[in-house]
Parts: structure tokens; sequence; C-alpha cells
């Protein structure tokens, strides 16, 4: 085979499809229209039915397609599945697999990957048990089609499997169906993940690191045990970025067959005179909360900058990003005002009745000691933002020059406060700042490059590395800072000297800055990174034919 192919039949098997739980979601969804333009309907997406009796909005059944089989698939297999579509841009076709049946056989199904792979599943507790049934019936629904319709060695197959959650499924086609091509495709190893979340330095270090000691100190033997059997398994093992390939080679002693880097679509950023509304429109909802929140109005020139993602707290950087606003502080030539947005989901009750009330009737004034967050938290005292942001002393005065606005809540449109999508309030912002420690390749700060937003990140992201061998300034639309393990007060200043130089460019300088970063966006589009998937194909069927000889 000499050139990149695409398979006739591609099976992607994932706990996010149809499920927004993170990251994950967006490669897939977004790279679904592309790849769907490639196979049409042979394009199957595999996620768990984990809804129960509540609609699931992001899936939209369709009882007419493959009822046949699905019928089938519940005498033969004894698997409950729902077929439709999954609605996100291409439609592709969505099977939902009720995986809770194969509970009661988990033991036995553990006892059989044991002895067949080598997986130790002994030491498993929590969400693994949930995770390898639902692997293991992604294997038994893709068994299942390919009897069905019976196809053959004639119809070119692959089954790709995201992270460690898929991996059984991995193990069941490769025993069962060995003339499927399989891919597996790790985000972020479980164990890098560990050691990084907790607190210990990952990259100093890392040549130092065996995986399987580290999963024995830090209780993850289960999970590293089958995605390092996985990776080793598969015909085509693949991570998303140069960093992570690193990590895998240490920790999984396997080195990737080729790195796939996250790319996205762009067609959820609003065009035109629709762009310039949604802007403004933004930034008003933004300003009005805060002035509502802090009970003063904020400057006509207020820089609007933020940060958001999943509430891991060292891995992604908020310690450095509240730092780096404490430094500001030392820039006494300094008097643009800085409002800071942290976007994070927390451990909270809902929105604050008292600001609700004060945004909808004006008249009444917000009387609390609390001008920092807009949602209740259950626990104020053990909130690391929040005590952080005591710790640094930085209390949203009036004669402060920076506040900061915390949101612990899912920014989904019906958050009570703002009730507006994340989309819908990032593009208001100026500039947004991902400082990670951990981030293999990290959609955050490539989402606001494709709102022109231009952004500040690490070389320790795979986003950051992509963008940039080097640590390079904000003029380049996005600012990336060279992180280690210990240098987090380096950085943290580096990211105040940048928000500085942002607050005093001029007009133009703003605009080239927002131009260059999206730029940086449209390279990113999966029109541009499909080619290292159909790549990755080749390599699968390459292994595949060479082991069905």
């Amino acid at each position: 085979m000499t050139k990149n192919y695409i398979p006739e039949y591609i099976f992607e098997a994932s706990w996010e499809v149809c499920n927004m739980v993170g990251g994950i979601y967006t490669v897939l969804s977004t790279r679904a229209a592309t790849l769907k333009q490639q196979v049409g309907d042979k394009l199957i997406f595999i996620g768990p039915d984990v809804w129960s009796d509540k609609s699931n909005p992001y899936f939209k059944e369709e009882p007419k397609i493959n009822s046949e089989w699905v019928a089938y698939t519940q005498e033969h297999y004894h698997l409950k599945i729902r077929v439709g579509r999954w609605k996100i841009p291409g439609e592709p076709i969505a099977v939902l697999v009720d995986f809770l049946p194969l509970m009661a056989r988990k033991d036995e199904i553990y006892g059989h990957v044991w002895s067949k792979f080598g997986v130790n599943s002994i030491a498993a507790y929590g969400d693994y048990d949930e995770s390898s049934m639902f692997g293991f019936a992604t294997g038994m629904v893709i068994d299942s089609y390919y009897r069905f319709f019976n196809l053959s060695k004639k119809n070119e197959v692959v089954a790709h499997f995201n992270e460690w959650m898929t991996t059984f499924g991995a193990f069941y086609v490769k025993e069962n169906l060995p003339q499927i091509s399989t891919l597996f495709t790790t985000h972020a190893t479980s164990i890098g993940r560990s050691i990084a979340g907790n607190h210990k330095p990952l990259y100093d270090y890392l040549n130092e690191y065996s995986g399987d000691q580290m999963a024995n100190e830090l209780n993850m033997v289960s999970k590293h045990s089958t995605e390092k059997i996985a990776a080793q398994q598969v015909d085509c093992f693949t991570t998303v970025s140069d960093i992570t390939a690193i990590e895998c080679e240490q920790l999984l002693e396997i080195k990737p067959h080729i790195v796939t880097p996250n790319g996205f679509e762009d067609d959820f950023v609003p065009k035109g005179r629709a762009f310039t509304t949604k802007r403004n429109a933004a930034r008003k909802t933004l300003r009005k909360v805060a002035e509502t929140l802090l009970g003063y109005d904020l400057a006509d020139n207020a820089l609007l900058i933020g940060t958001a993602g999943r509430y891991e707290y060292k891995n992604k950087g908020i310690d450095t990003f509240i730092e780096s606003l404490k430094y500001l502080y030392d820039f006494k030539d300094m008097t643009r005002q800085v409002v800071a947005f942290i976007m994070v989901p927390a451990w909270s009750k809902g929105p604050r009745y008292d600001l609700k009330h004060s945004l909808e009737n004006p008249e009444f004034k917000l009387y609390s000691h609390n001008r920092i967050s807009t949602h209740d938290l259950h626990d104020y005292y053990n909130d690391n933002v929040m005590g952080a942001l005591h710790w640094f002393h930085i209390n949203n005065q009036i004669n402060e020059r920076v506040k900061v606005i915390f949101i612990p809540s899912y920014l989904n449109g019906s958050d009570g406060i703002f009730n507006k999508s994340y989309y819908d309030l990032l593009i208001g912002l100026d500039l947004t700042v991902f400082p990670s420690y951990y981030e293999p390749w990290g959609y955050t700060p490539l989402e606001s490059v494709a709102f022109s937003v231009p952004t500040i990140t690490t070389d320790l992201s795979g986003f950051g590395q992509w963008v940039s061998a080097t640590p390079q300034n904000i003029d380049s639309g996005v600012g990336v800072v060279h992180r280690s393990d210990y240098n987090g007060y380096e950085v943290a200043k580096q990211i105040s000297n940048m928000i500085k130089l942002f607050s005093e460019a001029t007009d133009k300088q703003v605009a080239e800055m927002r131009s260059n970063a999206l730029e940086i966006s449209r390279k990113a589009l999966w029109s541009n990174f499909l080619s290292y998937y159909t790549k990755a194909y080749q390599i699968a069927i390459e292994n595949k034919n060479k082991r069905v000889l």
C-alpha cells in the first residue's frame, strides 16, 4: 500500500460518543463531518447508553435504521442497543449500547481477558468496572454488525478505540475478529495524568519512572494494565501530541506508531455581522454580571480575560493563572483595569439567588461579602480557587486594579446567571490564558483562537508545542511560555508580563494579534489534519495483513 487509505467501514468507540463530558467529545464530534464525507453511513460511532429514561440531547434515535440488526443483536448477543444519529455536523450514525447487563458477567470477562491478554483487573475499583464492560460491549456490537451484514475479508474494516475505557473492545475484536484492523488512541495516559495530578514531578524525572511501579504506588494498577496492553496489542497505537508520545514510550513501554493531532471544525464560530453581534452581546453580559456582582461600574476600557476547562487545579494551570494576576500589581505604571473570569465547573449548589435577583431587578443592589463567585459553592473554605484568591488578597475592592469573577458552573446556556453557552461568552473576551502543566493537546486555547481571541499557553501542552517549538510572545496571536516541573514562579511572571503588554497594545496591534490568532486556528482544521488518520488506518491495515496472512 503506497498511499494513505480510507477503509470501507470505520467503527469508532468512545465513552464520549453522544455524551459530552470532556475534550474527546470535541475531537470526535468535529472530525465526524469530514470523515463522513469519505465513507458516508459506513462510519459508525459507538457510545454508552447512560441517559437511562432521560432524553439524550446529543442523540436522535431512528428506529427505522437497521431495525432488523437491532433485533438480531438483542437475540443473539443479549445486548440492548439504540441506533440513530449523533446530533452534530454531518449527523453520523451512532449506536448507544446498554452495557449494564454485562456487569453480572464481569468476573468471568476479567478472568478471560487476564488469561488471553494478561490484563490485571484484580485491583479494579470505581469506574473501571463500568468502563470495561462498556468497552467489551462495543466489541460485541462490532461483532454483531459484521456477522449480521455478512462482511468478509473483501470489506476493509477498522475498529478505533479511544482511551482506556474502551480497551476491552479492542481485546474482543482482536480475539474474535482478527480480520478487522484495530486502532487505539490514548489522549492522555492514565498513569501520567495521575502522576501529575498527585503533585509529583512528571517531566524532569520521566526517564526514571516505571509505569508499572507508579501504578502500584498510585493505586492505578488495573487502568494502567489495560491501557498498556491495549497499546501493545492493537495494529496501530496513536496519541495526540509529541509530548504525550514521549510519555507513552516511557510509561506504556511502546512508541506510538503515529501522532494524530487534534483538529476541529470552525462551523460553531459565527461569521461576518453575526460575529460582531455575538461579541458585543457577550461583552455586555460579562460586564453586566461583573458590575452587578462587584457593586460598582467597571472602567470603559477594562480588559476582559479568562481561563476555562475542567477543575484540575494544577494540571490545567489554574493555580498559575491566579498567581499571575497577583503579579500584575507589581507594575506601577499599569493603569488599565483587568477583569479575569475563571470559568471552571466546581462543586456548586446552583446560581446565587441574590445575584440573580439583582440582575433581574437592577434597582435592588447586591449586598454581600462575596463579590467573587457567581454561583453558591457547597464548601467555600476548601475550594482551591477561593482559597488562592484569599491567599493573594484579591478581594475585588473598588480600588484594586485586578478583579476576579469565579464562575463555578457548567456554561451550557442554562446556568441561571449568564444563561449563555461557553462559546457565547468566550467570543467576548479580549485575551485567554491556559498555563497548563499537564495537557496532552489542549482544545481550550485552540477554541479561543478560532474566535479570534489571542491566548497564552505553555509548551507543556500539545497545542502549545504544535504552535511553536520555542517560547514566543503574544504578538503572534498565541503566546507560548516555557514550563517545567519547578519554574511555576517564572511562568506566572511571564504571563503577567504578556497580559501587561497586551493591555498596552494599540487598537491596530490588537487587531493584528486577533488576525494572527485566527490564522493559527485555520491551520488546525480537520481538512489539514485528517491525513494523519488516513495514515493511521494505513498502518493498522498493513499490520493486520501481516497478522492474518
